[in-house]
C-alpha cells in the first residue's frame, strides 16, 4: 500500500489488535467467576478463548498449545461448570460419585492440577481428589469412599484403586487426557485402554497436550467422537518468551558452564535437566560442594522426598533443582528465570516440555542447552521438531583447573628418571642450573615425602641368579622327607594308643 492510498483509508477502516476475551464475558458461575478472580485471572489465554465454549457445547476437543498457556484452566473451569448442575450439599458419598476423570502422566503433574481444580472450586459443593503411584493407598481410599466428583489420577494408581473396588466409574461424564503423547512415551498406552474400557460409552473426551505425534492422533481417532483441534501455535512450537540458546562444550566443561552463566546473568533459581537418575544424584552433590542450594528430582525418590523438594524450591529454599524428565511436563513454577539442558534430551518434544518450564503465563525466560560431539543427531532432531536452524555458540571458561590428584602427581613423577642415576645432583636436575651458576634466586622444591623414606627392600631379590650344583638328582618334592620322631610329631593333646596283646590284636614284638 502506498502513502497515497494510506491516506485516504479512513482511521475507523484500520483492524485495531483483538483485546484478549475476559472471563466474565463465558457463561460461568458466579461461584466459579469468584474463584478465577482470586487466583488473579482476569483476561483468557489464547487456548483458553477458543477450547472453553467449545467444551462448554459439549464436543469432544483435541488441544494443541505451548506449555505455560493454561491449558489446564482450559479443561477444568468449563468441565465444573458443567457438573455445576449435580451440586449438592449432601454427606452422602452416594451424592458424590466421580463425574469427571483426569489422567496425568506424573505424579508431580497430577498433584499439580488437581491443585488447580481445588482452587477453582473451592466456592463450590464439588469435591475434588488426586491418587497417585508412591504413597499409602489407605488415605487415598477414605477419600474415594466419601465421594468425589472431579478424579485426578496416574493411570497405574487408579488401576490399582479399580481393582480394590474403591472406586466406581460407571457414571464418568467427562474424560481429560492431559498430556497424553507422555504417558505413551512411557508405557501406559495398555492401561489407559484398560481404564477406558470401564467407562461409559456416551461421554465427553478431551485430549490436551503441547506436541501432538502421529500415535496421539490415533489415539484420539480411537477414542474421541468428531473431534474439534483447537490449535493457537505451530504444533511442537517452544515458546516465543523463551531466549534460546546452544553452547558447545566438552563434557568435563559443563559444569564450569553452568556455574558461569548462573554467575554472569545473575540467575538466582534454575532447573537443570539430565537424562538419568544416576546422574542427577551425582550432579546435585557437586553443585552443593559448590555452594549452591541444591536438590534432585528423580523416579527413586520416595513421593514425599518428591513433593518436599518441589516445595522447597518454590519457596526459594533451593537455589538450583537438578532433575530428570519427570519434571519436564505441567511443572508449573512462577517466575523461574532459566533451564539448563545439561544433558540433550534423547526425545526431541521432551526438549519443547523442558524449556517450557521457564516463560509462563507470559514471563520471559531463557533456555541454556549444552552440546557436545556425541550430541549431533539429537541436536538434528530438535531442529527438525521446531523447524529452526540451531546455531552453537562458544563459551570461554577461567584458565582454573582442578589439580591433579596425588596420585597423578607421583605418576608423573616417577616417570622422570631420577637426578641420582643421571650423576647430577637434586639441585640441579630440578632447577635446570647448578648452583655456581647463579641460580641461587631459584630455590630447589622441597624433598617430597615419599622421596624422603625408601621403601623397603627383600634383599632375596636383589641377589643374581644361582644355578643349582647338579640336576642330575631327584627334584625337591620327591625327596623323601626326614624321619621325624613320633614323639614330636604327636599332639599333646592327643592321647597315645594303648598297647595290646598279640592274642587280642595288638601288634608282634
Amino acid at each position: 500500500m502506498t502513502n497515497e492510498t494510506a491516506a485516504l483509508v479512513p482511521p475507523d477502516a484500520i483492524e485495531a489488535p483483538t483485546p484478549p476475551a475476559r472471563f466474565d464475558t463465558l457463561p460461568l458461575d458466579p461461584k466459579l467467576l469468584r474463584a478465577v478472580a482470586d487466583q488473579g485471572y482476569a483476561f483468557m489465554t489464547p487456548i483458553q478463548a477458543k477450547a472453553i465454549p467449545i467444551v462448554l457445547e459439549g464436543k469432544d476437543v483435541m488441544g494443541a498449545a505451548q506449555t505455560g498457556t493454561g491449558k489446564t484452566a482450559a479443561f477444568s473451569i468449563p468441565l465444573l461448570q458443567k457438573m455445576m448442575r449435580h451440586e449438592t450439599s449432601s454427606v452422602s458419598p452416594a451424592r458424590h460419585p466421580v463425574r469427571a476423570l483426569v489422567l496425568a502422566p506424573t505424579r508431580e503433574l497430577a498433584d499439580q492440577v488437581a491443585n488447580n481444580v481445588k482452587a477453582y472450586a473451592k466456592h463450590s459443593n464439588l469435591r475434588a481428589a488426586v491418587v497417585f503411584g508412591g504413597v499409602d493407598m489407605k488415605p487415598q481410599t477414605l477419600e474415594l469412599k466419601g465421594g468425589v466428583e472431579v478424579l485426578i489420577a496416574t493411570p497405574g494408581r487408579l488401576l490399582d484403586h479399580i481393582e480394590a473396588k474403591n472406586c466406581v466409574l460407571n457414571q464418568v461424564e467427562y474424560v481429560v487426557l492431559d498430556e497424553a503423547d507422555r504417558m505413551l512415551d512411557i508405557g501406559f498406552l495398555p492401561d489407559l485402554q484398560r481404564i477406558l474400557s470401564y467407562l461409559p460409552k456416551q461421554r465427553q473426551t478431551l485430549l490436551f497436550s503441547a506436541t501432538f505425534s502421529p500415535e496421539i492422533k490415533r489415539l484420539a481417532n480411537s477414542y474421541l467422537q468428531d473431534p474439534i483441534l483447537v490449535e493457537v501455535a505451530r504444533a511442537n512450537a517452544t515458546a516465543t518468551n523463551v531466549e534460546q540458546r546452544f553452547i558447545s562444550v566438552t563434557d568435563d566443561d559443563k559444569r564450569a558452564t553452568v556455574l558461569k552463566v548462573l554467575r554472569e546473568r545473575g540467575i538466582k533459581q534454575a532447573i537443570i535437566f539430565v537424562n538419568s537418575k544416576l546422574g542427577a544424584a551425582r550432579l546435585a552433590r557437586s553443585f552443593e560442594r559448590d555452594g549452591l542450594r541444591t536438590a534432585a528430582l528423580h523416579g527413586d525418590k520416595s513421593q514425599d522426598e518428591r513433593l518436599k523438594s518441589l516445595a522447597a524450591f518454590k519457596a526459594g529454599e533451593v537455589d538450583i533443582l537438578v532433575a530428570t524428565d519427570v519434571a519436564a511436563r505441567g511443572l508449573d513454577i512462577a517466575d523461574l528465570p532459566a533451564v539448563f539442558n545439561f544433558d540433550v534430551p534423547f526425545n526431541a518434544e521432551d526438549y519443547v516440555h523442558r524449556i517450557g518450564r521457564t516463560g509462563r503465563a507470559g514471563a520471559s525466560g531463557v533456555a541454556i542447552t549444552l552440546v557436545t560431539r556425541d550430541d549431533t543427531r539429537l541436536i538434528g532432531d530438535i531442529e527438525k521438531l521446531i523447524k529452526k536452524k540451531i546455531e552453537l555458540d562458544a563459551v570461554e571458561l577461567d584458565e582454573e583447573r582442578p589439580r591433579r590428584s596425588s596420585w597423578q602427581r607421583d605418576e608423573g613423577r616417577a616417570a622422570e628418571p631420577r637426578a641420582e642415576y643421571r650423576g647430577e645432583s637434586r639441585t640441579e636436575s630440578r632447577t635446570g642450573a647448578s648452583v655456581g651458576e647463579g641460580a641461587e634466586s631459584r630455590r630447589p622444591f622441597p624433598p617430597r615425602r615419599s622421596e624422603s623414606r625408601s621403601a623397603p627392600r627383600d634383599p632375596f631379590f636383589d641377589r643374581p641368579y644361582e644355578p643349582t650344583a647338579s640336576l642330575d638328582g631327584p627334584a625337591a618334592w620327591e625327596k623323601s622327607a626326614p624321619a621325624v620322631p613320633s614323639a614330636a610329631r604327636l599332639s599333646p593333646n592327643i592321647r597315645p594308643k594303648r598297647k595290646l596283646a598279640a592274642l587280642l590284636g595288638g601288634a608282634k614284638s
